[in-house]
């Protein structure tokens, strides 16, 4: 049951549009986010704002067709024709659950007391992990790795990176070889454990001495600066926790609706 109750809400909560965008007009009716969202749906995944101009502009030229052609079927009819009587019909339920929905989203409620408990409960969620920025040297093999430690071995500062970057580029067989080796910022969990327990080992500044093992070749890692583990504000994550609170009071009202009403009802499964 509670898993019908959730693809209701999973199926609600694509369908609020409390402030609709309006992306073009066909005949004075107006092209929206929900005409863009329903044409976007056979896209999993896909987001408007992240789809390039001319796929932007070719799912509102879609939208706009579909406008059109619905109001010629109108105009010839098809809202008498009996089949399109017994789909609506057979629509209107999960219209009137959208719509009830709806409006009892809009009245849940979260204070800001609810907000600060939830917070200071959950303090261990709102942690900014450690995180290195890193450069590396892959090889195949663990003597060639060793050849290029001892290139470096002799170099520090600006000196040890500018080279560090040159034999990336040049002997690495990794796909960052050609970015000298850069991998950004990451925390422990985004790098293979033998990896990220040596980048993290290091000081600022410091390359790793020995090859690091893992299932991709051989590493030297060069551990170019470090940020400590951080806690997050929470007027940084108030919206987010807003949000959050609000969707698990809006579940469970409906779950307790639902069961309250199955426990009225006098239901027959066959």
């Amino acid at each position: 049951m509670k898993k019908i109750v959730i693809l209701s809400l999973l199926a609600f909560v694509m369908s609020v549009n409390l402030n609709a965008k309006v992306y073009a007009t066909v005949n004075d009716v107006k092209i929206t986010d929900e005409d863009i969202e329903n044409l976007l749906r056979v896209m999993p995944g896909a987001k408007y704002d992240t789809l390039q101009p001319e796929q932007q502009k070719k799912i509102i030229d879609q939208a706009i067709d579909r406008q059109l052609l619905a109001k010629e079927a109108l105009n010839l009819g098809i809202d008498k024709d009996d089949d399109y009587k017994k789909t609506l019909e057979s629509l209107k339920s999960d219209l009137v659950i959208q719509i009830w929905m709806k409006r009892l989203f809009e009245d849940v409620k979260v204070s800001q007391e609810d907000q600060k408990a939830y917070f200071d409960e959950n303090s261990e969620k709102f942690v900014k992990p450690e995180t290195i920025k890193a450069r590396h040297i892959i090889m195949d093999d663990e003597k060639a790795a060793k050849a290029i430690i001892k290139e470096l071995d002799s170099l520090k500062g600006e000196a040890l990176t500018s080279k560090f970057i040159e034999l990336a580029k040049t002997k690495s067989t990794g796909p960052s070889g050609a970015n000298g080796g850069d991998l950004g910022w990451f925390n422990k969990k985004q790098m293979v454990e033998a990896f990220s327990k040596a980048a993290f080992g290091q000081k600022k500044g410091e390359f790793t001495k020995t090859p690091v093992k893992t299932q991709f070749g051989y590493h030297i890692i060069l551990t170019e600066d470090k940020k400590v583990e951080e806690k997050i504000k929470f007027s940084d994550v108030k919206e987010q926790i807003e949000k959050d609170l609000k969707m698990k009071k809006f579940s469970d009202d409906v779950i307790k609706q639902v069961e309250s009403l199955r426990k009225k009802a006098k239901i027959v499964i066959n």
